[in-house]
């Protein structure tokens, strides 16, 4: 069964960012759960919009099988999440099963191209059944992890930052240095794969494209560069 964790508005503008924290979370998770990856959803910027400076929310994926207690481990991110509260920050935490994950998608798509409200959000949650509550400050996090959740559902948005060992890996690799490491493949921004020449591989964000980790890279001069997309 795969889990979609969603984290929002965990920081204020000197502390570290939710992806940071997400990252923190999703490794003391790793110790009991298959660990399919982080990433990261690019909400709507807008000034009637409160967020710190991106209005960016994170997801954690994890793959758990059927006799896992969700309700306890909501509560187990919930309390790593409190344990570093940031004042002035309005945290938001959502869980849902990939299935119910799904039906947040098109609200998720709302949220990266409208104002969408908490109200929304703690309903759409109630009608189908998915985990979620704010821990503090204006609770306005939870429209961030929700739409996350939602996103990262869809299998097609956002970027990775944790998957396999990408993280680990710096330098000028080649293709199969990269896949080996947990990603699933290498393209072209048209999709054409990439099997010949070296990857600058410092600091890799692949998309999520197919539910997939997948590089996109363009070639400059000699070398593949990583393109970031959302």
């Amino acid at each position: 069964m795969i889990v979609h964790i969603g984290m929002d508005d965990t920081d204020n503008h000197e502390s570290r960012g939710t992806g940071r924290l997400a990252r923190a979370v999703a490794e003391e998770l790793a110790i009991d759960f298959p660990l399919l990856g982080v990433t990261r959803h690019q909400l709507l910027v807008d000034p009637r919009i409160p967020y710190t400076s991106h209005n960016s929310s994170a997801v954690i994926t994890l793959e758990i099988n059927g006799a896992a207690d969700l309700q306890n481990l909501f509560e187990r991110v919930r309390a790593s999440m409190l344990a570093d509260f940031i004042p002035g920050s309005d945290p938001g935490l959502c869980l849902a099963i990939a299935q119910a994950a799904q039906a947040l998608s098109a609200f998720g798509k709302r949220a990266q191209q409208e104002v969408v409200t908490q109200a929304e959000a703690l309903a759409l949650a109630q009608e189908h059944r998915v985990l979620l509550a704010g821990l503090g400050g204006e609770n306005t996090g939870v429209i961030g992890a929700l739409a996350a959740v939602g996103l990262a559902a869809s299998g097609e948005d956002g970027r990775y930052l944790l998957v396999g060992r990408s993280r680990q890996l710096s330098g000028l690799l080649d293709p199969a240095a990269i896949l080996a490491a947990g990603i699933t493949a290498v393209r072209t921004p048209d999709g054409q794969p990439v099997e010949q020449g070296l990857i600058l591989a410092d600091k890799l964000r692949p998309a999520r494209r197919g539910n997939q980790p997948i590089l996109y890279v363009e070639w400059q001069q000699d070398h593949w560069e990583p393109l970031k997309l959302n």
